[in-house]
């Protein structure tokens, strides 16, 4: 329902506060929105109704082309541009179109949510309408999760300079999905236009670099911390059985669906990790903190180190929730420069640069790669509270880490 409802305000309805009840202001924007396209005003969000929603969801349609239509006069009647439409028919002439031919019309509104719970099924979708808006991204898929989702990433750029961005290694930090999927979208919106972002040109960070972006590393992780424990759960007995705190997945769990915590499953130091859990009494799986039965062990980070290796990167930055904090070190592996990196980086997000505390500083992604390649890694820990860190925080993060994913490119 927050979904529906963040949509009907997206489109220019008033559904009042994105809380997923369905009162009588949502329902009254309901009808709206089922008088202005043809259906059935009652009120219930029924298949015909979701069949019209989720064209604007994915944000965009399919349009055959009729008798005297242009693209000028098709344009409005989609709240969109010539441009746009243009951006995602490539090599459609404006001036030779077809009666009967199809074409992809984006709608005028964005497609990433950033205020609703960012579930799997919604980066798919939006995924989808980023892939229809802007066919040149390339997205594909790293690996697969336990429970055989897709690790989703995304290519902005073809330059020769290689960097990763990647979010959600912790199911409750799924708030840094909509953060990078958001920046893509921006990015690539700007880069269709031939524009800048906070003075920087798209299309000078597009030829100079590839930028490869995982939004979500964990999602079945993310699912179960969101939308809670289903029965139908493969794991559903040792779930219950390894979140013994008492409390709902929602506010604990950062592992993936097998009680492992991704980020200390890299082998970096990996035993000393184990050490660490072990005197705080973690030895099995659990909502945090167990590194699993040896490095490595889980198909989520198999698949991050396996395309990491792939792509000889320059440089990652793994988001994470939250400080505020950048971390660059590890073990003094990690190369002179990355400490001016970490500093430019904080100038302009407004964090403090530190080093790893501690019962922390082991098996972590930005860890292993700095080990294993001798180059810069940095966690971005964002935001301030307690994880999840509530939406009400998403504009700021991302104004805060916005120039960050904008200026890594000029730093290899």
């Amino acid at each position: 329902m927050k979904l529906v409802q963040s949509l009907l305000a997206r489109i220019g309805y008033n559904p009042g506060p994105v809380d997923g009840i369905f009162g009588p202001q949502t329902q009254q924007a309901v009808i709206a929105f089922q008088r202005d396209n043809g259906l059935l005003a009652d009120g219930i969000v029924g298949p015909n109704t979701w069949s019209v929603f989720n064209r604007f969801l994915l944000g965009y349609a399919r349009y055959t082309i009729q008798p005297g239509d242009t693209l000028y006069n098709i344009a409005p009647r989609f709240f969109t541009t010539v441009n746009a439409i243009l951006t995602a028919n490539p090599g459609i002439n404006p001036l030779m179109l077809r009666v009967g031919q199809q074409i992809t019309v984006p709608y005028g509104i964005d497609v990433v949510f950033t205020d609703v719970d960012y579930t799997y099924r919604i980066l798919q979708m939006d995924l989808e309408g980023l892939r229809a808006r802007y066919p040149f991204l390339e997205i594909g898929v790293a690996g697969q999760s336990v429970l055989g989702k897709n690790l989703y990433y995304v290519r902005i750029g073809r330059g020769s300079c290689r960097i990763h961005y990647n979010g959600a290694h912790h199911a409750n930090e799924w708030i840094t999905t909509p953060l990078l999927m958001k920046f893509i979208e921006n990015f690539s919106k700007a880069y269709s236009r031939g524009g800048s972002i906070r003075g920087y040109s798209t299309t000078d960070i597009w030829n100079r670099c590839s930028i490869y972006i995982i939004p979500m590393v964990n999602p079945d992780g993310v699912d179960l911390s969101i939308e809670g424990l289903s029965p139908q759960n493969p794991y559903y007995n040792q779930l219950l059985q390894w979140n013994d705190t008492g409390l709902p997945f929602s506010q604990v769990w950062k592992a993936n669906i097998r009680g492992v915590d991704l980020n200390v499953n890299y082998p970096a130091e990996w035993e000393r990790a184990r050490e660490i859990a072990q005197s705080l009494g973690i030895t099995g799986p659990g909502p945090e903190r167990y590194v699993g039965p040896e490095p490595l062990s889980e198909p989520e980070t198999r698949a991050m180190a396996e395309f990491t290796r792939q792509h000889d990167f320059q440089l990652v930055i793994a988001y994470h929730t939250q400080g505020r904090v950048i971390y660059y070190n590890f073990n003094n592996l990690e190369p002179p420069i990355s400490l001016p990196i970490a500093r430019l980086f904080a100038q302009v997000s407004g964090y403090r640069v530190a080093i790893v505390p501690a019962m922390d500083a082991y098996a972590g992604y930005k860890d292993w790669f700095i080990q294993e390649f001798r180059r810069p890694g940095f966690t971005m820990e964002v935001g301030l509270g307690v994880n999840p860190l509530p939406l009400a925080q998403f504009n700021a993060i991302y104004e805060d880490n916005e120039e960050v994913m904008l200026l890594a490119p000029y730093q290899v």
